[in-house]
C-alpha cells in the first residue's frame, strides 16, 4: 500500500472546497481531485446542506454559441487566456488553478457591472476543456477587434460578434422586460 502524503491531501480538500464553493459539480470534483467519490460526497453535503445535484454535465458546444453564453464565454475565455499565460501558476493543478482564478475574476466582472453571472465553473471548466480538445476555438471581430468563442471549423473572414451586430431578440427577456417596466414606472411616479 503506498502512503499518501498529508499535505497533498490536504491540498486535494482544500481543491475540493474551493470549487464546491463556486458551484462545481460532483463530476467536476472528480476529474480533478484524487479523492474517492463517497469522500467527495460528504465533503458536499457538509459544505452544502444537501447531496450534490445528479445528472450529466454539460456537453454541446452549441450552448457556448448563443448570443449572451457566448459574451460571457468570450469574456472568461479572455481573463482565463491572460491568467494562463501570466498567472505563473506551474504543475499538475495549474490549469485548474487558472480556472478557478478566472472564475472569480469574471464574477467579479459581472457583479461590477450588475451582470448575474450566466456561466457556471462547471460549464467555464468545460469550455476549457472544449478548447484543449480543438472542438472550439476564437474569431476576432471585424469591427471591434474583440475575441469571441466559435466553432473550430467555422468561417472566420467577415466575422462580427454578438455585441456589434446583436440579433434582434437580444436582451428582451422577461427578467430585462420586467426591470425596463420597474424603471418606466419609477421615473412615472
Amino acid at each position: 500500500m503506498a502512503t499518501r502524503s498529508v499535505v497533498a491531501e490536504v491540498r486535494e480538500i482544500t481543491l475540493a472546497i474551493e470549487l464546491v464553493e463556486l458551484g462545481a459539480r460532483l463530476q467536476l470534483l472528480e476529474a480533478e481531485t484524487n479523492l474517492s467519490r463517497d469522500r467527495l460526497i460528504k465533503l458536499y453535503k457538509e459544505l452544502k446542506g444537501v447531496s450534490p445535484p445528479k445528472g450529466m454535465l454539460p456537453f454541446s458546444t452549441d450552448w457556448f454559441m448563443t448570443w449572451q453564453p457566448n459574451i460571457h464565454s468570450s469574456l472568461f475565455h479572455g481573463i482565463y487566456r491572460f491568467i494562463d499565460e501570466h498567472g505563473g501558476a506551474r504543475g499538475t493543478q495549474s490549469t485548474i488553478q487558472a480556472i478557478v482564478k478566472s472564475y472569480r475574476l469574471y464574477l467579479e466582472h459581472a457583479a461590477l457591472y450588475g451582470d448575474e453571472p450566466v456561466l457556471s465553473l462547471t460549464r467555464a471548466w468545460t469550455l476549457v476543456r472544449y478548447f484543449e480538445s480543438g472542438m472550439l476555438q476564437t474569431n476576432v471581430c471585424t469591427r471591434c477587434g474583440g475575441r469571441f468563442v466559435a466553432h473550430a471549423y467555422d468561417l472566420r473572414a467577415g466575422y462580427v460578434c454578438g455585441l456589434c451586430q446583436p440579433p434582434s431578440r437580444a436582451g428582451k427577456t422577461r427578467k430585462a422586460s420586467a426591470s425596463a417596466h420597474g424603471e418606466a414606472g419609477r421615473l412615472a411616479a
